[in-house]
């Protein structure tokens, strides 16, 4: 699938660094979730990476001059790891939130990785003013027969949950969650080795979906944690991302579907668990249909950014650009990413073909 994908990203500026004088923030700044407040600010909520690679989530008001976001003022930490499936013995943390405002059922919905004593899950909190976060718990994958495997057994990172509900493929009114797999068993118990569904070929890690049926949502909350109907949507296909690729912010609904900003991954990966030194991420986009989001209209062979700039080449894991959220500002849409784990970087989002805004 190589048909265009008609949107770019246009750098702005560094909109948050880390404060020296803040021990949870030693390591970095980075991979931030997004949103509204009820005083109508926009906030982001970013990774706050103490020393030891222990991760908590922060919250700062964006800075606004004339529609542009310019900086951030700190409000604290509103989520760490202070529950034991959090910490791991030597690497523990609350990671890369991605919060997802869900009109349908009235809350901000964050999906983060839980970094615990067997490594990266996929965990939820809910909140309806982005300071108070109840935790729902770890993911939990229905069993799928036809899949031949049990999903809960593998690593997950990258999950982002869509604004609107959609069909699910069993026709039902669903909220939908892109997440992924990580095939290779071998990083929980070692000598097992990678462990594929059936039907999937290639183990590089790629983007999936997964659904919750919307009337169990509405019942309770604690649902939300419960996915189904689980299917592929997009693996490695160009250069750029020719080792991996993961999802990005919240999907935005566009006239052409739905626009998926991801990460292309290059490189080598010594240690799944480490901080790497030996990998190039850029972003890239999909586009997929409004009706099944399962389906790839089109997807980007280049990227809308690769990391050029000296901030994107060096820092904690050098030459990153890590997209996690996206907001719109007076009328435009500004991409919010990560820069080299160590800063956080802001771009315009726009139509390349001359088109309205998205």
């Amino acid at each position: 699938m190589t048909a265009a994908v008609p949107y770019r990203l246009t750098r702005i500026g560094i909109v948050m660094t880390p404060d020296p004088d803040d021990p949870d923030e030693v390591e970095g700044v980075l991979n931030p979730g997004s949103g509204r407040g009820p005083d109508g600010e926009l906030y982001l909520l970013p990774r706050l990476v103490a020393a030891g690679n222990v991760s908590r989530v922060g919250l700062a008001r964006v800075v606004i001059e004339d529609g542009v976001p310019v900086g951030v003022v700190r409000e604290g930490v509103v989520l760490a790891p202070d529950r034991g499936w959090e910490r791991g013995a030597d690497h523990g943390g609350v990671e890369d939130p991605r919060i997802t405002w869900i009109d349908a059922v009235g809350v901000h919905v964050m999906t983060y990785v839980a970094f615990g004593p067997l490594g990266p899950r996929t965990a939820l909190a809910v909140s309806d003013d982005l300071r108070t976060w109840r935790r729902l718990g770890p993911a939990l994958f229905r069993y799928q027969d036809d899949l031949d495997t049990d999903l809960n057994l593998f690593h997950n990172k990258d999950t982002v949950f869509f604004p609107e509900p959609v069909r699910a493929p069993d026709g039902t009114e669903a909220l939908a969650v892109l997440h992924r797999p990580m095939w290779d068993l071998g990083e929980t118990r070692p000598g097992q080795g990678v462990r594929l569904p059936a039907g999937v070929e290639d183990p590089r890690q790629s983007i999936w979906i997964s659904y919750v049926p919307l009337t169990a949502v509405r019942a309770d909350l604690a649902n939300l944690t419960l996915w189904e109907q689980h299917r592929f949507v997009a693996g490695p296909q160009f250069p750029f991302e020719a080792l991996k690729i993961g999802g990005g912010p919240p999907p935005l609904r566009v006239p052409e579907g739905w626009l998926v900003l991801h990460h292309g991954v290059t490189g080598v990966i010594d240690n799944a668990f480490a901080q790497q030194r030996n990998v190039n991420y850029a972003a890239g986009a999909l586009l997929l249909d409004a009706a099944d989001p399962g389906r790839v209209l089109a997807r980007t062979a280049e990227p809308l950014l690769a990391p050029e700039t000296p901030d994107e080449r060096s820092g904690i894991v050098p030459n990153v650009v890590f997209p996690t959220a996206v907001e719109q500002i007076d009328g435009r849409y500004f991409v919010f990413y990560g820069m080299a784990d160590s800063k956080i970087g802001v771009a315009l989002l726009e139509r390349s073909d001359g088109g309205s805004p998205p």
